[in-house]
């Protein structure tokens, strides 16, 4: 191994390991060390924050960290990609991360169990960064999948409650289905491209190697390929129709709210597919699927937030929203893609997107949850109303991250990516209904972040919690503050180009794009404020149409029912078939036999000597018989 291979190496190993390091001896020792465990988990996240820093100065690289599996010519190695987009992505989860960590010493202290919490933070972390770092897809599917344990250990934290048992358990089945179509595109992948499924080898692959050639000849066989790897994206950040899991991981603690539903967990799934561009490149349809189901992924889920009353679901289903804007970006310009155009460079609007979402939409939790500890961890919207009195700097803070998601133009960062994604859906032919449904997302996006604020935190207290609700500890608040500097400034000038996101320039060169935002902006927050300010209760919940809204468009239900119908009904001819086919014909009917015949023969042994003379008489005249009669007729 070359030397300065050997180098690059050592801050990312050590990023990688650290966290694991950090888990297993809070989970293995916890007993003994308890209150030293959350010592110890926030140090590694602050350590790994700072090597984050440290590799923002570093020149690309892509060190092998670890041999995995050497069998003859076939090598997949624990590898690395140092490069612009792992260089950003890295800072965000590990910034984002360290922020929780600090935010969970405040609101996780009164928590019998916050040593298991913090050991599965540090668990949570280690998987992340084994993502963003991987260099192949056999080692993303495997920190693929140790997320998903990490997850379901988080958002089940407190698992004595009903509900938070369920959510974890769906989160954790849910995105099981999605792995499995992930598992499938890799192995096409692998063996369409005799083995080598680095991203390096791929990527060079389809844009001169064998892969080039093929996919166009095979064109339906790299579509379900693309679409398999589509489909891991559609578990972890909870695309249509797998979304239903992310809304109810709600039930875990506020911070892992903020964790998962920011910029690691979810944000994983734009970052594989980023990583991933050149697949989806390779087929037209799918890159055509991939960018209507983000972008219907993004309107129903602005739709649903238009009417939801917990303060943690409305944020998660804006999440959801968000991402759809994502994905839809990420078809976008794999249907845009030109000879010149490079779909996995930093300055992709859906890693731009993910970039400024993920400071916002961190801060929007956390500011959540400052919020739901001061008024005794009440959620619902209706049972606030006049925080910005009693909590000040969640209440600027929480504005600041507002704003941002709903895009504000020129100061805020949010308005920048949004813009970014609309002029390219602009700018796509054929992809003017995408621009629209954009834009009305936008719109709704104002309205329901707008009526969120509002009645939380303008107007009177609505319930004595709220009335008597004082600003968080100075541990909760300073997360709050940081990340509202970073969502303030991560468009502009060096902060830009640290996080590698790039200010597009798609609202300069289309008025259109421009026009259609702002007033999406205007009509939207004009909508919310006349209609919630100073109401008591929801104006719109006796509507028919928002009464659908409300209760999500009844797709658990409508789940409940498929699972009931199928699963359930499957199982019973399943259980039958079993039952008459398996157990009776299989099993039960030779051991009928050989008891029967064990009774019959056990008639020979009854030990009379008169039963022993019959039964040797008979055999005399058998071979007499077969001697005399049958044998001269056979030799005949």
């Amino acid at each position: 191994m070359p030397e300065t291979e050997t180098t690059s190496a050592g801050l990312p190993t050590l990023l990688l390991l650290l966290p694991l390091l950090s888990a297993l001896v809070i989970l293995l020792a916890h007993r003994v060390l308890k209150g030293a465990c959350v010592a110890i988990s926030l140090l590694s996240a602050a350590i790994c924050f700072l090597i984050s820093l440290m590799l923002l100065g570093t020149k690309d690289a892509a060190p092998i960290l670890l041999p995995f599996l050497e069998v003859g010519k076939f090598k997949i190695a624990i590898d690395a990609i140092i490069d612009q987009q792992s260089r950003g992505m890295m800072f965000i989860v590990t910034s984002i991360g360290f922020f929780v960590h600090l935010f969970s010493v405040g609101y996780m202290k009164e928590d019998e169990a916050k040593e298991r919490f913090f050991g599965s933070l540090s668990l949570f972390m280690f998987s992340m960064t084994g993502i963003v770092l991987a260099g192949n897809l056999v080692m993303m599917f495997i920190f693929w999948e140790l997320v998903g344990l990490s997850s379901y250990l988080l958002i089940g934290h407190w698992f004595e409650k009903a509900s938070a048992a369920e959510a974890s358990k769906k989160a954790f089945l849910t995105n099981r289905i999605g792995d499995f179509g992930f598992m499938i595109g890799i192995l096409m992948l692998f063996s369409a491209n005799h083995g080598d499924v680095s991203f390096a080898g791929l990527k060079e692959s389809f844009a001169m190697g064998p892969l080039h050639d093929a996919a166009k000849t095979h064109t339906v066989f790299f579509m379900i390929a693309a679409l398999g790897i589509f489909m891991g994206a559609v578990g972890k950040s909870a695309q249509f129709p797998l979304h239903v899991w992310l809304p109810d991981a709600m039930e875990g603690p506020t911070p892992v709210s903020a964790l998962i539903h920011a910029a690691t967990m979810v944000a994983a799934g734009v970052y594989m597919l980023v990583r991933c561009a050149f697949v989806i490149e390779a087929s037209p349809d799918a890159a055509t699927a991939i960018a209507w189901i983000g972008g219907l992924t993004a309107l129903m889920a602005a739709l649903i937030a238009t009417q939801q009353n917990d303060i943690k679901r409305v944020l998660a289903y804006s999440t959801l929203s968000q991402l759809g804007y994502m994905v839809m970006a990420v078809g976008l310009v794999a249907m845009q893609a030109l000879g010149q155009h490079d779909a996995a460079a930093p300055g992709h609007p859906a890693m731009f997107h993910l970039y400024t979402h993920a400071f916002f939409k961190a801060m929007l939790f956390l500011g959540s949850g400052a919020v739901i500890y001061a008024c005794h961890h009440e959620q619902d919207i209706w049972k606030m109303g006049g925080l910005s009195k009693h909590m000040p700097v969640t209440f600027v803070t929480f504005l600041i991250g507002t704003a941002s998601l709903m895009g504000v133009p020129f100061i805020t960062s949010g308005f920048w990516s949004k813009e970014a994604i609309l002029g390219v859906a602009f700018e796509v032919k054929g992809a003017s209904p995408l621009f629209w449904i954009g834009v009305a997302t936008a719109l709704l996006t104002s309205f329901y972040m707008t009526r969120m604020f509002v009645i939380a935190f303008l107007g009177k207290p609505r319930s004595e919690h709220a009335h008597h609700a004082v600003e968080a500890p100075i541990v909760m608040i300073l997360p709050l503050l940081a990340l509202a500097i970073l969502t303030a400034i991560s468009p502009w000038g060096w902060a830009a180009k640290m996080f590698q996101a790039m200010k597009p320039d798609h609202a300069e060169t289309h008025p259109t794009v421009m026009i259609a935002s702002i007033a999406a902006l205007v009509i939207g927050t004009g909508l919310g404020f006349f209609l919630y300010k100073g109401k008591a209760q929801d104006p719109l919940a006796s509507k028919r149409l928002f009464k659908i809204f409300a209760n999500k468009f009844y797709f658990d239900e409508i789940y409940a029912v498929l699972v009931k119908v199928l699963q359930d009904g499957l199982a019973w001819l399943v259980s039958g078939l079993e039952r008459v086919f398996v157990d009776g014909l299989v099993a039960r009917l030779p051991a009928f036999a050989a008891r029967r015949i064990g009774s019959a023969s056990r008639l020979l042994t009854s030990g009379h000597l008169q039963a022993y003379t019959f039964l040797l008489g008979a055999g005399l005249l058998l071979v007499i018989y077969l001697v005399v009669f049958v044998l001269p007729q056979m030799g005949h």
